[in-house]
């Protein structure tokens, strides 16, 4: 019967291979270079095979230990994110959700507290993108999107609405008395061309030609727009400090519902414990009044 898997010679090959030394391999594993040295020789007596080119300046790989190593390493790569999980006595899951930046920041930052005093285990990764997401390939546990809700591929389960309201500087909301008063202005714009006309349909208004500068964020947009560049188009729900602290204006109660906020992941996918949680979590806050 061949001998068990010499795991202890696989950790002094993966770290000689990685350093191309036995010596460094030695200080990383905290042991002399002659156990790393032997531990090699052990594994290679193991395979019948040598894995090493003793050079005169250090070490090289055969080709047996190029195929091996990528393997070993990402195998033990694994193995100590899993044993990291465990630590404390507690079994943590990593989750990686990717939020729409002007709902990070406007909503879901504030709040994250409150979710990691629930949930201390749980161990979030958040990825801030600008509504174009694709879960597979990104690794996303969760999206969190501005929509209508019609992805195909993907389970959507409605956070709440956000209609859009003009937002300026209170220099600049103090020069508009009614809606038509914009046509004097700069009005900045989002990469979803559309907006601005439904809002006009909504104030009664003519369209005009616009040519303000177009921003790929909503949240980069009423910063420009607190700066002075011109009037924004954003969801005022997600800009409640700034309004309230004065430094953002909202000239008219006129609004426009363009989409909601949606938590939304692969139909394939079943939920982990901690996906779960999350989703339990941010729709009960979603729900809430203050919310």
């Amino acid at each position: 019967m061949r001998p068990h898997l010499p795991l202890n010679a696989l950790r002094a090959f993966e770290a000689s291979a990685r350093h191309l030394s036995f010596t460094r391999a030695g200080l990383e594993l905290k042991v002399t270079q002659a156990a790393v040295s032997q531990q090699v020789r052990m594994l290679e007596d193991w395979l019948g095979t040598p894995l090493f080119k003793r050079l005169p300046r250090g070490l090289g790989l055969t080709d047996e230990a190029r195929a091996i190593l990528p393997v070993l390493s990402d195998a033990f790569n694994r193995i100590e994110a899993v044993l990291k999980q465990c630590e404390g006595g507690h079994m943590s899951e990593v989750l990686t959700i990717g939020v729409v930046g002007t709902f990070a920041v406007g909503w879901l930052m504030p709040r994250l507290k409150l979710f990691r005093d629930a949930h201390p285990f749980v161990d979030l990764r958040l990825l801030t993108n600008n509504n174009l997401v694709d879960h597979a390939a990104e690794g996303l546990d969760f999206a969190i999107r501005f929509g209508e809700g019609g992805w195909p591929s993907t389970e959507n389960a409605l956070l709440f609405d956000a209609p859009l309201s003009v937002l300026c500087s209170p220099e600049i909301a103090r020069r508009l008395a009614v809606p038509a008063d914009l046509t004097r202005e700069t009005l900045l714009r989002s990469y979803r061309t559309e907006e601005w006309m439904q809002w006009f349909e909504v104030a009664r208004l003519e369209p005009w030609t616009i040519s303000g500068p177009i921003f790929d964020s909503s949240r980069l947009m009423v910063e420009a727009a607190m700066q002075g560049a011109g009037i924004a188009l954003a969801p005022a729900r997600m800009f409640q400090r700034e309004l309230q602290s004065g430094v953002l204006a909202r000239p008219f109660e006129l609004e426009v519902r363009t989409g909601s906020y949606w938590l939304t992941w692969l139909k394939s996918r079943s939920l982990s414990p901690a996906m779960q949680m999350f989703h339990d979590w941010l729709l009960h806050e979603a729900a809430c009044p203050s919310g």
